[in-house]
């Protein structure tokens, strides 16, 4: 099976209840290069409540939650880049809150759809 990487960074961006999440979507050939990438995001939005991320990179692969309930952020986000094929790519979310819960559900949705519109921007090129 083919895999891809993103030519250049991409984002995608969905409001739900007021809460604010945009995820960035760019390629990244070692994880060193990924922390720089992360540290930059995190400190161009320094009141974001959480930053979540996913990365697969060759044969390493990483996701957190960063306190968002167990399951409902960085794995499915990991899980994506695989069933899209996709490697040497990271996916960081920055969730800004609105104020109201959403549910472990509607969060893990939530945070998929961010990163699937960033997807569906982004131009692939096989690895």
């Amino acid at each position: 099976m083919n895999e891809f990487t993103i030519k250049e960074e991409t984002f995608g961006l969905v409001e739900v209840l007021k809460s604010k999440f945009t995820a960035f979507i760019f390629p990244v050939s070692n994880v060193d290069d990924f922390k720089v990438r992360l540290e930059q995001i995190r400190k161009a939005n320094p009141k974001a409540k959480h930053v979540v991320y996913a990365y697969r990179i060759g044969m390493n692969s990483k996701s957190t939650d960063d306190r968002e309930p167990k399951g409902t952020a960085g794995r499915p986000l990991l899980e994506l880049l695989m069933k899209k094929n996709l490697n040497n790519t990271g996916i960081i979310v920055v969730r800004y809150y609105g104020g109201t819960q959403l549910g472990a559900g509607r969060l893990l949705r939530t945070y998929v759809s961010s990163a699937v519109e960033a997807i569906n921007k982004a131009e692939l090129v096989e690895l």
